[in-house]
C-alpha cells in the first residue's frame, strides 16, 4: 500500500495498528491472486482449493470482494455461516434488500454474527466534520463530491450521508446526462435532517486521489471539507477492525446494520429513479425485508 507515500522516512509509512489477528487461509477465484497475497505474509496463509474451505478451523471470515456489487456475497458468506463462524462482509453488504436480509436470516438461524460497514460510516474525519455542524446554525442542505454511481461508490456517499445526518431517508431522485450524474436525497419532514436534503454529485471531473469533499449549508453559516481519501482512511479502518475485534469476542453484532440495510434500500432506489426519472421511495425496497 502507498500509505502515506513518505518513501523517503519509512516511520511515516504507517497505519493504526490493531493486533490479535492472524491471516491463516485464503482464497481467490484467481489462484495466483490468492499465492501472491499469502507470499506477502510470507507464506503463512494457507491458500484453499475452494472458498467454503477458508471457514474451516478460524475464528473469523472475511468476505473482501468490495470493487463489486455484492450479489455474490449471500455465497461467498454462507459456508461460514453455516459452521457459526463470526463474518465480515465488504462493502457493499449485498446488491438487495431480499439477499442481504437473506445474510441476517442465516445469520441468524446459525447464531452466527455478521456485520459490514462502509469506512465513511467509521471514519473520524466525518465526525469530526459533523461535530461542527453546530456552527452553520439550522442546517437546511447539504452537497457532497461523490464515488461515481456503481454501487460499491454509492455505498460511501450513503453513508457519509449517515455519519453526518442520521438515517431515515425516504427517497431518493437523480439527475442524470452524458457527462454528469447526481442524486438527491430527502428525509422528509423530520426536524432534525437538512429539510432540503442533501445532493450527491457523482461526476465532477480528474479529482485528487479518493479524495471526498462535503459542504453544509445553513442559516447562519457554511462548512465546508476536503478529505483526502484513501491518506486518511485507515483510520476508519482502524475503528472497524476493532469492532470486528470485538463481535468475535462477544459474538454481539455492532448496531450499525439497520443503517447498511437502508443503504442497500437506497441504492435500489437510486438504480430506479436513474432508469425511471422519477422520486422513489426507499421505503419501496426496505418493505422487502
Amino acid at each position: 500500500m502507498f500509505f502515506y507515500t513518505n518513501y523517503g522516512d519509512p516511520s511515516e509509512i504507517t497505519v493504526p495498528f490493531v493486533g490479535g489477528f492472524e491471516i491463516t487461509k485464503l482464497w481467490d477465484v484467481n489462484r495466483g491472486a490468492a499465492e501472491a497475497a499469502s507470499r506477502v505474509f510470507f507464506g503463512k496463509p494457507t491458500v484453499c482449493d475452494s472458498f467454503d474451505q477458508v471457514s474451516d478451523d478460524v475464528d473469523l471470515v472475511f468476505v473482501a470482494d468490495c470493487n463489486f456489487d455484492g450479489a455474490d456475497h449471500l455465497e461467498l458468506a454462507t459456508p461460514g455461516l453455516e459452521k457459526g463462524v463470526p463474518t465480515f462482509v465488504d462493502k457493499p453488504f449485498a446488491d438487495t434488500v431480499a439477499n442481504a436480509q437473506a445474510i441476517l436470516e442465516l445469520a441468524s438461524k446459525c447464531d452466527a454474527p455478521v456485520f459490514s460497514l462502509s469506512i465513511l460510516r467509521a471514519e473520524p474525519a466525518v465526525a469530526r466534520f459533523r461535530n461542527r455542524l453546530p456552527e452553520v446554525g439550522d442546517v437546511n442542505f447539504a452537497t457532497m463530491q461523490g464515488y461515481g454511481t456503481h454501487p460499491s461508490g454509492l455505498v460511501h456517499t450513503i453513508s457519509a450521508t449517515q455519519h453526518l445526518f442520521g438515517p431515515g431517508i425516504e427517497t431518493v431522485r437523480v439527475l442524470s446526462g452524458d457527462k454528469h450524474t447526481s442524486y438527491h436525497l430527502e428525509y422528509g419532514d423530520r426536524e432534525d435532517r437538512p429539510p432540503f436534503g442533501v445532493m450527491i454529485n457523482c461526476d465532477v471531473g480528474t479529482r485528487p486521489f479518493t479524495a471526498l469533499s462535503m459542504s453544509v449549508y445553513g442559516t447562519r453559516d457554511d462548512i465546508h471539507t476536503l478529505m483526502l481519501g484513501d491518506y486518511i482512511y485507515p483510520n476508519g479502518t482502524e475503528k472497524i477492525i476493532k469492532m470486528i475485534a470485538r463481535m468475535v469476542r462477544t459474538r454481539q453484532v455492532p448496531t450499525l446494520m439497520d443503517e447498511v440495510i437502508e443503504s442497500i434500500a437506497v441504492i435500489e432506489a437510486f438504480k430506479e429513479a436513474k432508469e425511471t426519472g422519477r422520486c422513489v421511495k426507499v421505503a419501496d425496497y426496505l418493505s422487502c425485508e
